[in-house]
């Protein structure tokens, strides 16, 4: 039976760890989490998709007790920019397409061409994104809640589907790591700050202990790995191997820096948006403090000073003077997340490069899973399989996600974009890409197991990226595209009507920071 974890390494990864077994299991359970002053985190994971709301609800957060303190802002969507070719861009929404006499929007799009871009045409959130809307009136209603209404009415879900929900979040992730600092010790986590000189094995090769340099040896029934790419304890002290995913996806580096902005005068636009470039891309992400952005490129094809100065032409002037964050990532997984009496949580886990913002989905994913699989000391190993099965198989998942983006991209103005088109391709990716040309992506042609990405994130990257040919359902040819046409019009009305009522997103987290100043004793 587990009943004391010991979690090496903070961060996003160890404290998000170390909160939600607390709120899980409670007093049932001893949590101590150890991490040293002179190892620093590296703190650029500062987008997510909307799953990361069921953590916030898990824990009992509400939006107002730590979007504040975290400068974080709404996320509805990721914009693509010069993917295509330069000037071009598109959205990646958090918005299924609507469903019309039992056929997506996406497939009516293909066949009826109402506009010259998916995106804006079948879905608000684009129209949103472009406004720089928040998700929410100043009273904390979601937008979305406007259209529940009305018999008859296409919804923007399938058939026996929950409602999507609309957005996820931006936020520092020093500051998130701060806030539940405070908050799992509140809630009992013994916090050690300490470095660690050793980790002892046992005879049969599980883990003893660790070795700190002031407080001794701290054991446990199970340590987390959270060292981030060093792998510290799964990888170094235990052997696991690192399965690389480079022959695919071969950006290995990235260059931030962290740029203060006037956001008032600015705007903040509710996205995460992916800039295209010679050797990569750039990430950029509005805060309400600053803009966090970085160049993830091949170090084959860039060199660092070369990145960081595509990157700070980019920024402009505002890069002047700033320190440039260097970052050489580790991109593929671990064999096995769990050996032996050891868990790896977060980049010691695995990354599938920053593309998509999955660094924290993953960390999610993981601890949920743990908690799911947590033995009791009977069928150990059975729980540790199963539990490995699924974390390999996320993350395997996200990788071809994320290679169909280089493959299925127009852009082709030089030798990296012109590689990534002949570069070698996950199993079965290549099968399923040819039966995308003649049928939209659906739940039987995307890769089979639970990733984080529906059918229709295949398809809005599909029919964004523009590389590869699609054609329409034959069938359709032979409908009436009348109640499809008004759907689409529909979509227009809404949004425009959406973005004359709601406030900038710069306004509401005003408000947002305004309340929680008023809650907060003097």
């Amino acid at each position: 039976m587990i009943s004391s974890v010991v979690i090496v390494g903070g961060g996003t990864a160890g404290w998000m760890t170390a909160t939600y077994l607390k709120a899980a299991l409670g007093e049932r359970i001893d949590v101590t989490l150890v991490e040293s002053r002179n190892v620093s985190t590296i703190g650029v994971g500062e987008a997510t998709f909307s799953t990361v709301r069921h953590f916030f609800r898990f824990l009992g957060l509400a939006e107002h007790e730590w979007m504040p303190e975290c400068h974080a802002s709404y996320k509805l969507a990721i914009r693509f920019e010069n993917w295509r070719e330069k000037g071009h861009y598109f959205y990646h929404p958090f918005e299924r397409p609507r469903v019309v006499n039992g056929y997506s929007l996406a497939d009516w799009w293909l066949h009826l061409r109402p506009g010259d871009r998916f995106d804006r045409d079948a879905s608000v959130l684009a129209a949103l994104c472009d406004a720089k809307a928040s998700p929410k009136y100043l009273d904390g209603t979601v937008f979305e809640q406007d259209f529940l209404t009305g018999e008859g009415d296409p919804r923007a879900t399938p058939p026996g589907q929950s409602t999507q929900f609309p957005y996820a979040y931006h936020f520092d992730a020093t500051l998130l790591a701060r806030f539940l600092t405070r908050f799992g010790v509140e809630r009992g986590v013994r916090h050690v700050l300490d470095d660690v000189l050793d980790v002892r094995l046992d005879e049969d090769g599980s883990i003893r202990n660790v070795l700190t340099k002031e407080h001794g040896e701290l054991t446990g029934d199970l340590f987390v790995d959270c060292t981030g790419f060093r792998g510290l304890l799964l990888n170094k002290a235990l052997g696991v191997p690192f399965v690389s995913y480079q022959d695919s996806l071969p950006n290995d580096s990235a260059v931030a820096l962290r740029v203060p902005v006037d956001v008032a005068r600015r705007g903040m636009r509710p996205c995460t948006t992916a800039t295209a470039q010679d050797a990569g891309w750039i990430w950029t992400i509005p805060l309400l403090d600053r803009l966090g952005t970085g160049y993830v490129y091949a170090s084959d094809y860039c060199s660092p000073e070369e990145a960081e100065k595509t990157l700070r032409d980019f920024v402009g002037p505002a890069a002047d003077d700033l320190t440039a964050n260097h970052i050489r990532m580790r991109i593929g997984r671990s064999a096995r997340s769990w050996a032996k009496n050891c868990v790896a949580i977060g980049l010691s886990s695995g990354f599938v490069e920053p593309l998509e913002s999955t660094g924290i989905f993953f960390i999610q994913n993981g601890i949920e899973q743990l908690v799911r699989h947590l033995p009791d000391g009977r069928d150990d190993e059975r729980l540790r399989e199963a539990y490995n099965r699924q974390v390999g198989r996320v993350m395997d998942g996200v990788r071809e996600f994320l290679v169909l983006h280089y493959y299925a991209a127009a852009r082709d103005d030089n030798q990296y974009w012109r590689d990534a088109k002949t570069r070698r391709i996950p199993d079965g990716l290549a099968e399923r890409i040819e039966q995308w040309r003649t049928k939209l992506p659906d739940e039987d042609s995307v890769y089979p197991s639970f990733h984080g990405f529906e059918p229709y994130s295949y398809t809005a990257m599909l029919l964004g990226l523009g590389g590869l040919e699609t054609r329409s359902l034959p069938v359709l040819s032979r409908l009436d595209g009348t109640d499809a046409l008004k759907e689409f019009a529909r979509v227009r009305q809404q949004a425009d009507t959406l973005t004359a009522r709601l406030p900038s997103q710069y306004a509401y987290l005003a408000h947002q920071h305004e309340a929680a100043a008023a809650r907060t004793p003097a």
